[in-house]
């Protein structure tokens, strides 16, 4: 039996509207309610009966969750469209060859290398090589270090404040007839002190400035001290080692070892009895700072922090030789700095006069033959002169009377 188009279109919109009025739970009158007039009264057709149309619920919401590793034998192609960012296969890949290397427009060796190999640093499961470096510089480089420099602080400090200064001569009392140091050899020395302590401090606080300073300073104040302190290490360094090839050659003629500097070792100079050991121009410790810190310390010192400013020519510079140059650097420094804090105690408030004597360059007689005894009998017996370059400072006048 046939029916006009408009009766059949009417027909399956209530069918449509009565399935979906009962998948959202609407009583049977009001499906009822919703069928056509004409379709009350039509004969019935022999049709199946439709299925209501299902209104899906809300899903509740899941967390993200990042893609699994993909499995061995996925290709890459599959793996690229399924898991476009999963990146987990070049680092397995990473962790299983040691190095990853790819392609960079940047020149030099290494600049291709992501990571660098894999180590096995002893106590620990296999790490980078950067992290092998970081642990030695985080676990024994800066603890030891900065304990051995605070013990020899500490134990100047003890020495200070028992014995006091050092010498009962004033340098500087009286006529100053001999010279100790000319012009020449106090810019020398001035120089290389001051690029010393510049550098000791910028070390110091790049070092150890995160456990003293940045608690107290903050974040960003302590970053931008440390950048500033790197930059004008990095610019001191070359200024330093000029001034130590100066002073090396400069003092050379007067640092020989001799004979009688045994003495003055088996007996510390006497400066635990009181009475100084008679030495030449420079005493057997003088010797030791000239030969172990200035010649051997400061030769690793140069050579390593050149290598690390990256101004020797014709170098690689990859990562890892400069993990090597940098704990070599470091544990040379802190040896250099610690030696070095003796001397700079014994030429500023360890001695009597010894800052003087560099400051100015003369000394008076009783200076002299009091803690550098045989240097000051060749002085008299003319075997060296007392002037190499300027006349003998005159006696300090007295100071003038204040009027009332």
């Amino acid at each position: 039996m046939r029916f006009p188009m408009q009766l059949m279109h009417k027909w399956m919109a209530a069918a449509l509207l009565a399935g979906g009025l009962a998948s959202l739970g609407l009583p049977a009158v009001a499906q009822q309610a919703a069928v056509p007039a004409e379709m009350a009264s039509a004969p019935a057709l022999d049709v199946a009966p439709m299925t209501p149309l299902a209104v899906p619920s809300a899903a509740p919401a899941t967390p993200f969750i990042a893609p699994a590793d993909p499995k061995p034998d996925e290709s890459s192609a599959e793996r690229a469209r399924s898991q476009p960012y999963n990146n987990a296969p070049f680092w397995r890949q990473v962790r299983e060859s040691g190095v990853q290397e790819g392609t960079v427009n940047l020149p030099g060796d290494e600049k291709g290398v992501l990571i660098q190999r894999f180590v096995q640093y002893p106590g620990s499961a296999f790490t980078t090589a950067g992290e092998a470096w970081r642990q030695v510089r985080n676990h024994w480089i800066i603890p030891y270090g900065g304990s051995l420099f605070v013990i020899v602080l500490l134990a100047i400090a003890i020495f200070y404040f028992t014995k006091g200064p050092l010498g009962h001569a004033d340098a500087v009392s009286g006529r100053r007839s001999i010279e100790r140091f000319t012009p020449f050899e106090r810019a020398a020395h001035w120089s290389n002190a001051i690029a010393f302590v510049v550098l000791a401090i910028s070390g110091l606080v790049m070092a150890f400035g995160k456990f003293f300073l940045l608690p107290i300073i903050g974040g960003t104040l302590f970053g931008w001290l440390t950048y500033a302190l790197k930059t004008v290490h990095n610019f001191v360094g070359p200024l330093f080692v000029v001034s130590l090839i100066v002073v090396f050659f400069t003092f050379l003629k007067d640092n020989w070892p001799k004979s009688y500097d045994l003495r003055w070792l088996k007996t510390a100079g006497g400066m635990l009895s009181g009475k100084e050991v008679p030495s030449h121009r420079f005493n057997a410790g003088e010797k030791i700072v000239f030969w172990g810190g200035v010649l051997f310390l400061g030769a690793i010192v140069a050579g390593s922090g050149l290598y690390l400013d990256k101004v020797i020519p014709g170098m690689a510079y990859e990562r890892g030789d400069m993990q090597i140059a940098h704990m070599i650097h470091a544990v040379s420094t802190v040896l250099m700095m610690t030696m070095f804090l003796g001397h700079i105690y014994i030429g500023t408030i360890g001695m009597r006069g010894a800052y003087r004597a560099m400051r100015d360059g003369h000394v008076n007689e009783d200076w002299a033959k009091e803690h550098h005894e045989l240097w000051y009998e060749d002085i008299k017996a003319g075997k060296i002169p007392a002037q190499r370059s300027e006349p003998p400072a005159a006696a300090d006048p007295a100071p003038a009377a204040v009027p009332r």
